[in-house]
Order: structure tokens, then sequence, then C-alpha cells
């Protein structure tokens, strides 16, 4: 029977990624020490499942070029640690910034982090953190967070100018597309073309990306939480 980092580097693979044999392995590690976690960390409950939903389909983002060559990347609302910790292990020339303010979570964070010594935790909401590190980093990542208009809202004041929001989507939904334009317009954000995946078989996945095309307004970030409360419209 194959070894988790083997079924991560090997279903990787599929979706035409590479990913190094040590990196699969510290992968590995965190995903089975986060299934042992007392705290509820992932509704997933075994090793192979968690291969699937939270390894290859975080470094599936490594077909992004906004990812694969970034030179710095923040990860908003990390949660468990994906997608940011399966990235800074593929990518361990690369400052990684792990944003979670629910304590709990942080404090895993640190934890599973500790063996990677570009991974950084915030254990603050990111509006704090746009407010203390503006325009700092060239890529944000953000998995299962929120509409899009709220995920942009959130990175925006974070991304250094050129710099790209990557967002890992589910189906299309053309109310949420036009309230991201509308939301891009008002960020100082412009679009660049989606890029389809399918990292676990029969799932559909998209990167919805937009680069930092203008300054965004100095009101933003908002308060935390009013990005949900009243999102751009």
């Amino acid at each position: 029977m194959t070894t988790p980092e083997d079924r991560i580097v090997n279903r990787c693979a599929r979706c035409d990624v590479t990913v190094a044999p040590d990196a699969a392995a510290s992968i590995a590690r965190v995903l089975e020490d986060m299934l042992r976690e007392p705290q509820n960390l992932s509704a997933v409950k075994g090793i192979d499942q968690a291969v699937w939903v939270h390894a290859v389909d975080s470094l599936s983002g490594l077909r992004v070029p906004a990812i694969r060559d970034a030179t710095g990347i923040v990860d908003i609302g990390s949660g468990g640690g994906f997608p940011g910790l399966a990235l800074a292990a593929a990518l361990p020339a690369v400052p990684v910034t792990l944003v979670e303010s629910e304590q709990r979570k942080a404090d895993w964070l640190c934890r599973a982090s500790a063996g990677f010594p570009n991974v950084r935790v915030v254990a603050e909401r990111s509006e704090t953190l746009a407010r203390d590190e503006p325009a700092a980093f060239p890529a944000a990542v953000v998995r299962a967070v929120g509409p899009l208009p709220v995920v942009m809202e959130l990175a925006a004041p974070l991304l250094a100018p050129g710099g790209h929001l990557v967002a890992w989507r589910g189906r299309r939904d053309a109310d949420d597309a036009r309230a991201a334009a509308a939301a891009a317009a008002e960020l100082g954000l412009g679009p660049t073309p989606d890029i389809d995946v399918t990292p676990i078989p029969g799932m559909s996945r998209y990167f919805s990306i937009w680069e930092k095309t203008a300054d965004t307004p100095d009101r933003y970030p908002r308060r935390p939480g009013m990005a949900t409360k009243r999102p751009i419209t």
C-alpha cells in the first residue's frame, strides 16, 4: 500500500503539479497531526481523504503562475493551515504568512509550522495586518473564506502593486461574478483569466485571479467584520 506522501506526489502529478518527495512528506506529517488534534480543524476523518481535500487541492494552486513564481505569500483565514502550509512546503524559499484570528487555530498553526522556517503565523484579523503591513505581499491566497467580494476586500489592502489575489472557488455563480466586478473597480483590482482545475475527481474547482492594478483607497481595510456585514456592491 502506498504511503500518504506517495499519494500526494502521484495525485498532484495527475493535476500537472510536481511536488518533491520531501515536501510531500512534510505535508503528510501535518495532515496526520491535524487528524489527531482534539479540536475540530477539519470535517475530514481519514488520511486518504485528507490527502485529496487538503493536500492535493491546496497544491493544485501551483498551476497558477502568480503562486508558483511568488516571492511572498499571505494565506488569509488559514484555519487548519491549508493552502498555506502545503504551499510553504512546496516553495521552501518563499516566505508564507498564515493569518488566523481564532486563537486556538493560530496556536495549532504555530505547532504545525514548527518545522517550516519560511512560515510566520499572525493571530490577527487580516484587516489588522493590513493596517500594520499595507501593500506588503506579492500574492494572497484564500480558500473557503466567503463570497468573492468579501475575499477581495480582505486581500486588496495587503497586496503590493502588481501583486495577485488567488481565490479557490467552486462552481461559478453569475451574481457573485457581477458583485466581484464591482468590488474590483472599488479596490484597485483587475481581472485576469480564471484557471480551471480538477484536483479531486468529480470536483468543480477554479481559481479566480485578480491583479493589484491601482492603489486600494485609504478607507480600506474597514473595521474587522465590515466586509462580511456590508459587502461592496
